[in-house]
């Protein structure tokens, strides 16, 4: 995998994770199931944790919503899906964390959002009041700010005394402002009432995507705390993807960000997992970390008349999905494969001898025979109705071959 520099960061333990300093930048996803559901909730926890959620948010909004925050975790444990569960808390969190305390000491970690915990005296009594729930059960806090629900109060001021200034900047430019100095000083307040500087994570989301980057780079300047990203509401389907990892693909780049979540709107009654894989996606394509093999597939040309190639990638995509699963624990490492199948002379062989297993199929006019490369070299040309059986005996083979060796022992025997 390539290398990019990260930004030192304070390394916070939330659960059985570690987010920050050296650790890799780990997935989050959050439910969107009523929390009060026990079951259906713990259900969607299991579903996105199976798709390579690392860190799980609920909404804990109600009372009934802290009752149930017990069966969830006695439902999790049944169905072995081991993950951090975050409370998201907004408004009166400082009432259910403390009159709730198997809630408190259950979730792995508490969403604090500062505009959403009171106004005036109040703000900084029930901001207290969480934070020394936090103390009390040992357990790391996000502040995460919100422009859609960032603190007035603070914002007023700021606009103020910018109104002040002999040359008083652009208002956008105040909020973006407002939004960094919301998340640094919660902090600052936070460790003033004891929380320790290691248990503190930060947040600051917007929808633009600019707006983001300016943030996220302010943040990243300014302090050494553990950065969360993500847009705060991504949008539906293309949009939402593509917006996400244009902002979360140049902060990471920058080695900035500890933890992401694409906050994607899901179509009605499609899972929420889509968003996990989007994550995943884009950690891979920056070769931060590995997750899933890879095929890389050739777009389509006036030379590919034929749909074989786009058949056959597929195919071979699919046989990967199905196989992740059995191979993850069989074969370590082989998350790192990479797969090519192209669609003629022009890249395909180029394409396949940079793959670790590459097959050119043949274009238009071309004779009708598909050379194999294995690590680079060609190794078998295959051709007929079994192109793709025998493809996949290749690819099956060349795992066993290179990431099998990983599960013998020292004298050759498996552990």
């Amino acid at each position: 995998m390539g290398y990019i520099n990260r930004r030192r960061s304070t390394c916070v333990k939330v659960g059985d994770k570690l987010v920050g300093g050296s650790a890799p930048v780990l997935v989050q996803s959050m439910t969107n199931t009523p929390t009060e559901d026990p079951v259906a909730t713990a259900q969607q926890i299991k579903e996105l944790y199976e798709a390579g959620s690392e860190i799980v948010r609920i909404t804990v909004n109600t009372r009934e919503a802290a009752q149930a925050v017990p069966r969830i975790v006695s439902e999790l444990e049944k169905m072995a899906a081991f993950v951090p569960l975050v409370g998201d808390f907004h408004y009166n969190g400082h009432l259910l964390l403390r009159d709730y305390p198997d809630c408190a000491r259950l979730l792995s970690k508490y969403r604090i959002n500062p505009g959403n915990v009171g106004r005036g005296d109040k703000h900084d009594e029930n901001f207290r009041m969480m934070i020394a729930t936090a103390i009390e059960f040992e357990k790391p806090v996000r502040i995460g700010v919100n422009w859609g629900s960032l603190d007035q109060d603070l914002l007023s001021a700021m606009m103020d005394e910018n109104a002040q200034r002999p040359e008083p900047l652009d208002s956008h430019e105040v909020l973006i402002e407002a939004i960094v100095e919301s998340a640094l000083r919660s902090a600052q307040l936070a460790e003033s009432y004891g929380m320790p500087h290691d248990r503190l994570i930060l947040s600051a989301k917007v929808s633009a995507v600019p707006d983001l980057v300016a943030v996220y780079r302010r943040l990243a300047a300014r302090c050494d705390y553990a950065l969360h990203l993500g847009l705060t509401e991504a949008g539906m389907a293309t949009k939402g993807i593509v917006a996400s990892s244009a902002a979360l693909s140049i902060l990471l780049s920058e080695g900035i960000g500890d933890t992401i979540r694409v906050s994607l709107t899901p179509e009605p009654g499609t899972s929420r997992a889509q968003e996990v894989t989007v994550c995943q996606q884009i950690l891979q394509s920056l070769e931060i970390r590995s997750f899933s093999p890879q095929v890389t597939a050739c777009p389509g040309c006036g030379r590919t008349t034929s749909t074989l190639f786009q058949e056959m990638a597929d195919q071979i995509q699919n046989y990967l999905q199905t196989q992740r699963p059995i191979w993850r624990d069989r074969y370590p490492g082989v998350e790192e494969l990479r797969v090519a199948v192209m669609g003629c002379i022009v890249n395909g062989p180029g394409e396949s001898k940079h793959a670790d297993v590459g097959i050119s199929l043949p274009g238009t006019g071309e004779e009708p025979r598909a050379p194999v490369y294995v690590d680079g070299r060609h190794v078998t040309t295959l051709c007929g109705p079994g192109l793709v059986g025998d493809f996949i005996v290749l690819l099956n083979e060349y795992v066993e071959k290179r990431w099998g060796a990983i599960q013998q022992g020292a004298c050759g025997t498996p552990r």
